[in-house]
């Protein structure tokens, strides 16, 4: 008999409109490193030859699929969306190794920025493609992250690479990116916008049905210009939010960090 695979399931938030968050203080200053250190780990990570895309977005579209207690976070009173693809590398838990085929893997992200009632900035994850069924199983049901299982591959040649992905479940089964872009130039000095896009140093969750900031750590982000090529995608949309309309306000390359995650901090929800 074949076996059957079951997911958890998700938080309300991540499934439906929630009631709009009360308006958080103001945010703490965007910084290109991180705030503190994690000298010990909850989890650590790399990830590996990343492509950022972003379309700006209405920030009144975004605020009912923040979880409670999260606004937008806004650049001159613009919000984005991103779409992330990039390689997971050896997941590992507290110090030990890790773990180098269940732990690595293609991903590929939608994402939202917040802002939380202690004024931290975040990232809120909208869906988590990835292409190994128990790391999915795990990420939704000990950090209640929506993870989803999909058929998915990062491919490069000289300084262009491809990411696909199809997904296989929960659902909607068959929602699909393809993104095809050229690395160009790293980046000296990364503008203001590039800056509120990629130095992000947490993310609410929850954890034991409490709602928690998990912090993150990492050197600062090498960045690269990127041309892209194709981009061919329902992912957003498939996550509740407006399909994009154009050319991305942002796109970039970077060939990766190495990711501590900190212990869990308790938010109010």
């Amino acid at each position: 008999m074949a076996k059957t695979y079951s997911l958890a399931p998700l938080p309300l938030w991540h499934a439906r409109l929630v009631p709009l968050p009360v308006p958080a203080p103001d945010p703490e200053p965007i910084t290109v490193d991180p705030p503190g250190s994690t000298p010990r780990p909850l989890l650590t990570q790399s990830w590996l030859d990343l492509a950022f895309l972003h379309w700006a977005a209405d920030p009144e579209d975004v605020a009912p699929l923040l979880p409670s207690g999260c606004v937008p976070d806004t650049l001159g009173g613009v919000t984005y969306v991103g779409l992330v693809a990039f390689r997971m590398h050896r997941v590992g838990w507290l110090r030990l190794p890790g773990v180098p085929y269940l732990g690595s893997f293609p991903e590929t992200n939608v994402r939202l920025y917040s802002v939380d009632s202690h004024g931290r900035r975040g990232v809120v994850f909208r869906s988590m493609d990835a292409s190994r069924l128990l790391p999915v199983a795990i990420g939704r049901s000990a950090f209640r992250l929506p993870y989803a299982w999909s058929k998915m591959a990062v491919t490069r040649a000289d300084t262009v690479l491809t990411y696909t992905s199809t997904r296989r479940l929960p659902g909607p089964r068959g929602a699909y990116s393809r993104i095809t872009l050229r690395v160009g130039e790293r980046i000296a000095e990364p503008t203001e916008l590039e800056h509120f896009l990629t130095a992000r140093w947490g993310m609410p969750t929850t954890a034991l049905g409490r709602p928690v900031h998990l912090p993150n750590t990492h050197s600062r982000w090498p960045l690269h210009r990127a041309e892209l090529l194709k981009c061919e995608e329902n992912l957003i949309a498939a996550a509740g939010l407006p399909a994009p309309v154009g050319e991305p306000a942002s796109v970039l390359y970077s060939p990766g960090v190495a990711v501590r995650f900190g212990r869990p901090a308790r938010r109010q929800g």
